[in-house]
């Protein structure tokens, strides 16, 4: 999956050529967190500094002071927007963490059987980023035997950038070597522009949009299964308890949550509970 994580960025001064007040840190915080959800604690200023230094050096801003007044006199520039972007990464590849697509390959020929052929299939990755996941449960979709009906897998980013990436399709020679069978390659994959491109069946199963959890998130319809794979460790319980509610408004009946493996709903809401006997996995509890 798809995991908005925190950059490393160096901890030795020398490497840095400008340090971010506790006040200008202060705002650089807030708005990240209002806009995407992530906590940064004060001790992750030399993250701020080090993922902030090429928007200062493509503005031309004589540092992050000034970047900062920009953002205070103007909180919804588009300014807003890189500082996020910067702020997070994705960390992906294909079929991260082996239990849940196993899960989901058991769990796919009950839906088929049970969900009416003429009513789509749909699956959402929230936090798809460069696309890996998504292709990989289209992979998992077509090799359970799901071929014949349809299934439609929306894959939402917080990144402009990666949703472009992920809707080329086109995936280094390293990418495809992180989590992809060779016989899921030759068959799923076609060589193109020096690496490897998705091949069309696959690509017709998934649509990649912007989007951002902290937004209304009632437009992107119903879903039987819902990814949301390391993303919540970031967030603080507040966040966690608001996004999690508004996913669970988003799944229909008997709709199954995928998280990641340092995550859980315990403590955090009472819509979703474990299912036994499968890791990662929590069904959403009705209405």
């Amino acid at each position: 999956m798809s995991t908005a994580v925190i950059l490393p960025g160096s901890k030795n001064p020398a490497t840095r050529p400008d340090t971010i007040s506790p006040a200008d840190f202060a705002v650089i915080a807030d708005m990240v967190r209002a806009r995407s959800g992530i906590v940064l604690g004060v001790d992750k200023a030399y993250l701020v500094e080090s993922r902030l230094e090429q928007i200062v050096r493509n503005h031309r801003y004589s540092g992050l002071a000034e970047l900062t007044a920009r953002l205070r006199s103007n909180p919804n520039d588009p300014l807003a927007y890189e500082i996020v972007d910067a702020m997070t990464t994705n960390e992906t590849l294909f079929f991260r963490d082996a239990k849940p697509f196993d899960h989901l390959r058991r769990h796919l020929p009950v839906l088929h059987a049970t969900i009416p052929a003429s009513q789509p299939l749909r699956i959402w990755s929230a936090a798809a980023s460069s696309g890996q996941e998504c292709y990989s449960i289209a992979i998992t979709a077509l090799e359970a035997g799901l071929g014949t009906r349809t299934v439609q897998i929306l894959g939402t980013d917080i990144s402009a950038e990666q949703v472009a990436r992920a809707q080329q399709g086109l995936y280094s020679e390293f990418e495809v070597q992180r989590g992809l069978s060779t016989p899921n390659l030759i068959k799923y994959f076609r060589k193109a522009d020096g690496g490897w491109r998705v091949n069309d069946p696959v690509r017709r199963l998934v649509e990649f949009r912007r989007w951002n959890l902290m937004e209304d998130l009632r437009p992107l319809g119903m879903f039987e299964l819902v990814f949301c794979r390391n993303v919540l460790i970031y967030f603080d319980i507040p966040t966690k308890r608001r996004v999690l509610a508004a996913i669970w408004e988003r799944m229909a009946p008997g709709g199954l949550l995928y998280l990641g493996g340092a995550e859980t709903t315990f403590g955090v809401t009472d819509k979703f509970v474990p299912c036994v006997g499968a890791h990662q996995v929590y069904s959403a509890v009705p209405a």
